[in-house]
């Protein structure tokens, strides 16, 4: 159940548990809240309701009295609705069983646990992987968007790859990095998500199986687990993923492709080495393993720019590229784009075409205009210095409050720090404890379900101020509960 917007009016002269009362009886008789619905407990609804626990327990006492709800000691509370008017009438379709037959795999408790807290803006997130507000180009949007008459703006569908002068764009864009590809070759998508959701549904076989760093982010979304596919982790060290033992590997799991981030990395912050980069190619073309490269933190770094991507080197069509500014300009445009073989773009265009009909042309209008117009290259300048006058405080922070207790990297680009506790503590109970304090955390779990010892990190999104002080609570709740 998503979080309650709704609140109790203290004013009013109908006394705050019939109010709730009320409410609730309402969600489940109209249908939102259908039978076996679970409703939160009353410590979180007392919290949400902003009143005491005794108000909430006395509506759940009226609301049990009316069938409407069951409250069993291990499951909680649910929805059961045994009104006479239910019971005499045909009964509702079971849409919890439906919820729970759906083809997609739910994200983890955690991950939606993280996905509700970020709504609320008095959080202080220091996991969240994207630009902080104040970073992102507001002004200069409203601007671009003060459209000339004689701009070639469309508010029809785009073509089956996209705006073909978007992909003109990009294709001299990517010159820039050494891959070489021309419009044909490119399909703009809704962001890097939906690029690895077209390529589960539209290249792969179910129970096919997919080599990834550990840890990895593909850990932290279900693309393809939900597509009947299978994860398998190969280690990391400081130049990137161990690529020796690939080729065995393969042979041994039979595997379908290899997804990597090369360039700071998520949730690590590695960046692949050069030689790192053409060994992997390399033996990728051996082993007939194509590549998922994800280049979307390529464009981030701070003080020199990361190799070439490993597409970059790609004479043989091997690897499908992974680019959006969903990292770099807005998260809300959800453009991105994939790069490759004629015949795979063509393919995945196809079942894009049947999923969304095209990614929206004012997104693409807009992203085509800032990156042709050069004011995309003035901006990202920009924020590579603020990004990494954030990575500089949140080390100092680091150093002064966190030396005795944990160690961490120092990223050369991206969002994130990979934090090592040294002190036993379960990064479960400290996301716990965090929460309850109003921060927000990424546990090293989400991206590998065995690791309990690290946090992700990121000086991306909370401001200035809050870094200093979630950090320094962070520190003060480790110590507490180790």
């Amino acid at each position: 159940m998503s979080e309650i917007e709704w609140k109790p009016q203290k004013c009013s002269s109908l006394p705050l548990h019939l109010q709730i009362y009320d409410y609730m009886k309402k969600k489940i008789l109209n249908g939102e809240w259908t039978i076996g619905t679970k409703i939160p407990s009353q410590r979180t609804l007392a919290k949400q309701f902003a009143v005491n626990r005794s108000t909430i327990v006395t509506a759940f006492e009226e609301l049990a009295a009316a069938g409407l709800i069951e409250s069993k000691v291990g499951s909680g509370t649910r929805v059961i609705n045994n009104t006479w008017g239910l019971l005499a009438s045909t009964p509702p379709p079971d849409w919890i069983t439906y919820v729970r037959s759906g083809i997609h795999e739910p994200n983890m408790n955690i991950i939606q646990k993280i996905n509700e807290a970020e709504a609320d803006s008095a959080i202080i997130r220091l996991g969240t992987g994207e630009l902080s507000p104040e970073l992102l180009p507001n002004k200069q949007m409203a601007n671009l968007l003060q459209i000339d008459i004689e701009d070639t703006l469309s508010l029809g569908y785009e073509e089956p790859k996209g705006n073909l002068d978007l992909r003109k764009t990009i294709s001299l864009s990517l010159k820039r990095k050494g891959i070489e590809a021309s419009p044909p070759s490119i399909l703009i998508v809704s962001g890097g998500l939906q690029a690895l959701q077209l390529i589960s549904i539209s290249l792969l076989k179910r129970g096919s199986v997919i080599f990834h760093e550990s840890p990895s982010y593909l850990n932290s979304v279900h693309v393809f687990q939900s597509a009947g596919m299978n994860l398998f982790g190969i280690p990391l060290d400081k130049e990137g993923i161990k690529h020796e033992s690939i080729g065995n590997l393969k042979r041994q799991h039979h595997a379908t492709l290899l997804y990597t981030i090369p360039s700071y990395h998520n949730p690590t912050g590695t960046l692949m080495s050069d030689r790192r980069r053409k060994s992997v190619l390399e033996v990728a073309k051996n082993e007939a393993l194509p590549i998922i490269e994800d280049g979307v933190y390529d464009e981030l770094w701070f003080d020199n720019p990361p190799p070439n991507p490993i597409k970059a080197n790609d004479n043989q069509g091997n690897v499908l590229y992974i680019g959006s500014v969903s990292k770099s300009l807005s998260p809300g445009l959800r453009i991105g784009w994939i790069v490759g073989p004629e015949p795979v773009i063509d393919r995945l265009a196809d079942i894009k075409m049947q999923t969304d009909y095209g990614s929206s042309s004012i997104s693409q209008y807009v992203v085509n205009k800032w990156i042709k117009s050069g004011w995309y290259e003035d901006y990202i300048n920009q924020i590579r210095v603020k990004l990494k006058y954030r990575r500089d405080l949140t080390i100092n922070i680091l150093n002064t409050y966190f030396s005795d207790i944990a160690t961490w990297n120092i990223p050369s680009g991206g969002f994130y720090i990979w934090l090592q506790l040294q002190t036993g503590i379960s990064t479960r109970k400290l996301f716990e404890a965090a929460l309850q304090e109003g921060i927000l955390l990424n546990p090293g779990s989400v991206y590998d379900k065995n690791d309990q010892e690290h946090l992700r990190l990121s000086y991306s999104y909370a401001s200035l101020e809050e870094l200093e002080k979630g950090f320094k609570r962070l520190s003060e709740l480790i110590k507490e509960n180790k």
